[in-house]
Order: structure tokens, then C-alpha cells, then sequence
């Protein structure tokens, strides 16, 4: 009884429910909080504001105090309440404690299973799970059973509901059929959630595996690039001591030319000190027959073996020993080129065999540019039947790259397939298959296509060349525009199984140049 006198001080005397978010008026009195906000919305345009339990009034519409007190005591109340029914019995066993497994909302009463075959079938007498509590299956307004549901405003009514003014006309169900319809809807919404939390767990572990191999990537890039280092070292080292021996080696040659030119030089130097002495001393001869008869022969000599003084022919030179320097310094990277940096593809030109009869290719076979005048090629199996050409040339088992320029206008597509890709239909386009791989611009954002699926980059163009880079042996292909500086855009991983070939899709007069 006192459980009973409790939950009437916590029922609301408009929706006659358990208070939810109970509000308070200036009067004291406590209502659900939507509950009187509807009821004042109702009284706009009157004179005053007015109680909906006591009539009291007032001049505007009244501020609503939250209850937090009673709202605890109410969600307390409901929660003790839900634990009792936790075991409902059946109504028509009196003499013994019997669990019932159905309760009837329209003679509010629960059933055992003995008493259930009994039990009208009629469409009325609803069948819920047991229950105590018959408060949230009545009508607020009618206090007659739920039984039907309003597909148009999806609300839960009863007989009277169906017939008022507010849903005539309104499709309306039954609530079981309602439920097990709205079930079977909740059904494939949740098999829809769990197929993409299965595709969320699929992309989780594959992120996660790729995060794992990231450290062994790292390993194997740091080891290259140390085999590299040293081996650039190593050779610079060489190069070091090879310049330095030759340097010392030219040093020693000229130096000894020199000391020879100079000992050369000496040498007359002294023959003419000598040569200075004898006519020194002729000079100061006082008779005229010595000076005259003396031997002059020698002396009269003197310019003709001084006039000529042999220059030197050899010296060390700056410009043939840098120009040597990087010649080899040159070998030396053109060497690590080779055997572990990437190179350009040079060379690729576009196969005319395979272009669509909407692709006008140039004459030197580098830019494919689309087209509205026939090409009126014949057909072949080779040959793509809308917007594509392929190139000559294939690569397998090679870490390189190619370029292109691209036009401002139109779409286009660039990427790389194997020369086994569809030459019919759908999937003949580039990225609708397995076999090709492609990045495509229609000047307002990157996209990226494989096997049907278009991932949107979000990536405004910035300039109007695109660099594709192939590591076929490591299973990569890299999208890269090439700006001021280089700006990279997607990487696919992928088994190759094939040659690659590069690939060209141009539409709505776009264009696109090779560059060698």
C-alpha cells in the first residue's frame, strides 16, 4: 500500500506516468517537464498562464524549477519497481506460485502456459512479455490498450487514437505485425553494421600489419642506404688517394723539370760569370798588342748562347685535375644509379595499334590528345574501344619512373595494366579491373582507381606534371606531382604478376605529353 501512495506522489497528473525530468510552478506542484511545456504551449495567445492541477494563474509564462530531488527519488522508484517484475506469476494460479509467460495487456492480467491455451485469440487480447506494470501499455490520453501503430507519425495507439481526427486516413498496423516488420528492418540494419565492422576490422588488421612491417621496411631501407654510404665512401676514399697520388705524382715531374732548368740555368749563369771575368781583365790591359792579340772568340760568343733560354713546358695545372676529379666522381654515381637508385623509363612511346579511334596520337608517339574526328583506324584485337591508348613498352622486375605533362582542361587518367586487361566493355577502362592501376584528375581533385573501387585523394591539382613510380619487385606503384617541389599522392601494394605497361585515358579534350 505504501508502494502504491509513493508512486501516485510520483505520477504526473498530465501523462499519469513516473515523472521524467520533473520541472516545478511557483504553485509547488511537479510535472514531467515536455509534459508542461506542451500544456503552456497550448495556452499561447491567452490572457495568463495557468496550473493544469490547481487553476493558479499568472501573468507570463512561468520559469519551470528542475526537481532534481524528486527526479532521483522517481528513477529510484522505477528501477526497484523494474527489479519486482523480474518474476511475474500467473493471475489465474491462486493456489500455488505458477510463472506466467505471457501477460494479456487487454484484460491486464499474466497467463501460466496452461492458462494461455485457453485464452482468447482475438486481436485485441495482446500478448506481451510478463509484466507488472501496465503504465506504458495504455493510451495517456484514452487509458485503453496499445494495439495498433501509426506507420506515418510511427506512434503506438489505441482504438480510439485510430478513430480521432489526428491520424484518420493514417495507414495503421497492428502492433505485433508493426514489430515484427520494424524487426526485420533492425535485422538488416544490423547485418549492414556488422558487415562494416567486419570491413572496419579487415582495414584494422591490415593497417596494423602494415604498421608491423614499417620497422622491418625501415631496416631494410636504413641497411641499403648504409651498404650505399659505405660503399660511396669507400670509393670516394679511392678516388681521394687516386687524385692525391696523381696530384704528388705531376708534382714530382714538374719539380724535376724545373730543378732541371734550373741546374740548366746555373750552368750558363756560371759560364757567363767566367766569360765576365776574361773581359774584365782584358779591359784593364794596358798594352794594345795583348788586348788585340788576345782570344776573343769565346766572348764574342756570348749572345748567341744566352739569347735562347729554354722555357718551362710543364707546370701543375688546376682544370685537368678537377676536370678528372669529376669525371670519376660522375662514374661513381652513375654506378650507384645503376645498382640501387631509380632511374627514369626513357624511351616509352604510345602503340598506335591500341589507341581508340577517339585518341589522336602525335607524331612522335609521346601525347595522346582526345579527339571528336574519327580516327577511322581498323579494328584489331589490340585495339581499346573508347579513350585509351597503351604504350610500347613494358617493365617487370625494375625500380623506375616516368612523367607526363597534363592539360588544364578536360579529365584524364594515367596509371599502368598488364597487356592482358579487357579490350570490351566496361572493363576495358582503366581502374574497373584487377589488372590496372590509375590516378585521374578532372581539375578539381586526385583520385585514385583499382578493381572498381575510386578512393577520392582531396587533393587539389597545384601544377600540371605527374610522376608514376614502379618498384615491381617490391609490389609498389606511386602517384607523385611534381611542383615546386615533389608532393607525393597515393601508393598501391599490390603482387605483380605481369609487365606493366603504361597507360593513357584522355576525355572531353584533355590531353597528355610523355617526357623523356
Amino acid at each position: 500500500m505504501a508502494s502504491a501512495e509513493l508512486k501516485d506522489e510520483l505520477t504526473c497528473s498530465i501523462c499519469l506516468n513516473l515523472y521524467t525530468n520533473p520541472v516545478t510552478l511557483k504553485c509547488g506542484h511537479n510535472f514531467c517537464g515536455e509534459c508542461i511545456e506542451r500544456f503552456l504551449d497550448t495556452q499561447k495567445g491567452c490572457v495568463t498562464y495557468s496550473c493544469p492541477q490547481c487553476r493558479a494563474e499568472f501573468p507570463e509564462r512561468p520559469i519551470l524549477q528542475k526537481n532534481t530531488t524528486l527526479r532521483n527519488i522517481a528513477e529510484h522508484f522505477q528501477s526497484r519497481e523494474e527489479e519486482e517484475e523480474s518474476e511475474v506469476f500467473c493471475t489465474y494460479c491462486v493456489h500455488t506460485s505458477v510463472v506466467a509467460s505471457k501477460t494479456c495487456l487487454w484484460c491486464e492480467a499474466s497467463l501460466c502456459d496452461t492458462h494461455l491455451t485457453v485464452h482468447s485469440t482475438a486481436p485485441e487480447h495482446a500478448l506481451v512479455q510478463p509484466t507488472k506494470s501496465f503504465r506504458n501499455s495504455k493510451c495517456s490520453h484514452h487509458k485503453k490498450v496499445l494495439m495498433y501503430y501509426c506507420l506515418e507519425d510511427a506512434e503506438c495507439l489505441c482504438v480510439s487514437c485510430c478513430l480521432g481526427e489526428k491520424h484518420r486516413g493514417h495507414q495503421v498496423e497492428l502492433l505485433n505485425e508493426a514489430s515484427k516488420k520494424e524487426q526485420e528492418k533492425l535485422r538488416t540494419i544490423q547485418g549492414n553494421i556488422i558487415k562494416e565492422k567486419e570491413e572496419i576490422e579487415k582495414k584494422v588488421h591490415n593497417l596494423q600489419e602494415h604498421l608491423r612491417q614499417i620497422p622491418e621496411k625501415e631496416a631494410g631501407i636504413m641497411e641499403k642506404v648504409g651498404v650505399q654510404f659505405r660503399d660511396l665512401r669507400m670509393k670516394l676514399e679511392n678516388l681521394e688517394n687516386q687524385v692525391l697520388n696523381e696530384i704528388s705524382k705531376k708534382k714530382e715531374q714538374v719539380s724535376l723539370s724545373v730543378s732541371d732548368l734550373i741546374q740548366q740555368q746555373e750552368m750558363k749563369k756560371d759560364d757567363l760569370s767566367r766569360k765576365i771575368s776574361n773581359l774584365d781583365q782584358l779591359c784593364q790591359v794596358k798594352d794594345p798588342l795583348l788586348c788585340l792579340q788576345a782570344n776573343k772568340n769565346e766572348i764574342y760568343t756570348v749572345g748567341d748562347s744566352n739569347t735562347n733560354v729554354k722555357e718551362v713546358k710543364e707546370d701543375l695545372d688546376e682544370d685537368p685535375i678537377i676536370q678528372a676529379l669529376h669525371r670519376n666522381m660522375v662514374s661513381i654515381m652513375s654506378g650507384l644509379q645503376r645498382g640501387y637508385y631509380v632511374q627514369e623509363a626513357s624511351g616509352i612511346l604510345l602503340d598506335v595499334k591500341t589507341a581508340a579511334n577517339n585518341v589522336h596520337v602525335s607524331d612522335d608517339l609521346r601525347t595522346a590528345s582526345a579527339t571528336t574526328v574519327k580516327q577511322d583506324r581498323p579494328h584489331t584485337p589490340e585495339r581499346f574501344p573508347d579513350s585509351i591508348v597503351l604504350s610500347m613498352m613494358g617493365f617487370s622486375e625494375r625500380r623506375l619512373y616516368w612523367d607526363v605533362e597534363v592539360s588544364t582542361v578536360g579529365a584524364w587518367r594515367v596509371g599502368m595494366t598488364y597487356p592482358s586487361i579487357s579490350r570490351q566493355g566496361l572493363q576495358s577502362y582503366i581502374g574497373n579491373n584487377q589488372q590496372s592501376w590509375s590516378l585521374r584528375s578532372n581539375n578539381k581533385f586526385y583520385s585514385v582507381k583499382h578493381n572498381g573501387k575510386e578512393i577520392q585523394l582531396n587533393i587539389r591539382p597545384s601544377c600540371y606534371k605527374v610522376r608514376i613510380y614502379l618498384d615491381y619487385s617490391a609490389g609498389q606503384m606511386s602517384f607523385y606531382e611534381l611542383g615546386i617541389s615533389m608532393r607525393h599522392l597515393y601508393t598501391y601494394s599490390a603482387t605483380f604478376t605481369e609487365p606493366l605497361y603504361p597507360v593513357i585515358t584522355v576525355l572531353d579534350n584533355a590531353w597528355v605529353r610523355v617526357l623523356n
